[in-house]
């Protein structure tokens, strides 16, 4: 019988913002500290580390995610976009413009987050998924109205503590009508 591998730590490539970065890690780190501490990318926030307020939200897959619950070994090989790789060089991507002219932020400590989130929940409309203030749930009814109620339904996961919930609100609504709730990707080919 083979000797069981006792080791606590891997060298793991994580695919962030476009980029390849491989580096070893502890097990036990989480996505969010290898992205903060390991790669730099501090624009991602530690909030509350238990994840409930969504400071640390970043994109996986293309799906949100709170970094602070996911292992940095369980995002190897997937596609991770951080606040950082949003903008297309200083052209800032819809979401990111109506947060800025509608002051979607105060602090701006979750900002990051909230951005990251609204960017799913775009795509998630678009794909026609329902949230729980969805009236009409069946798939022929297709995606509801993109209302103040299901903006802040869909955003829920994500706390402000300043309280900029009206203008977050609002920037998600008119990053809706600018970017017709393309894909964070389309939204950045066609700012190239």
């Amino acid at each position: 019988m083979a000797p069981a591998d006792n080791s606590a730590s891997s060298t793991i490539t994580l695919h962030v913002n476009g980029g390849k970065h491989t580096l070893p890690v502890d097990h036990r780190t989480t996505l969010l500290d290898a992205l903060r501490e390991r790669l730099d990318l501090t624009g991602t926030k530690k909030g509350c580390d238990q994840g409930q307020c969504g400071a640390c939200t970043v994109l996986v897959d293309g799906r949100r995610a709170v970094s602070c619950l996911q292992l940095a070994v369980a995002a190897e090989g997937r596609e991770i976009t951080t606040i950082e790789g949003v903008a297309e060089g200083d052209r800032l991507h819809p979401v990111q413009q109506a947060f800025l002219e509608l002051d979607g932020y105060q602090c701006g400590y979750c900002t990051p987050g909230q951005i990251c989130s609204a960017l799913a929940v775009l795509d998630e409309h678009a794909a026609g998924w329902p949230s729980a203030a969805t009236g009409d749930v069946r798939p022929e009814a297709g995606p509801p109205p993109l209302t103040p109620e299901e903006i802040r339904e869909r955003m829920s996961g994500n706390l402000c503590r300043c309280g900029a919930y009206g203008s977050i609100v609002r920037a998600v609504e008119q990053a809706a009508r600018t970017t017709a709730a393309q894909p964070v990707t389309e939204a950045k080919e066609q700012l190239a």
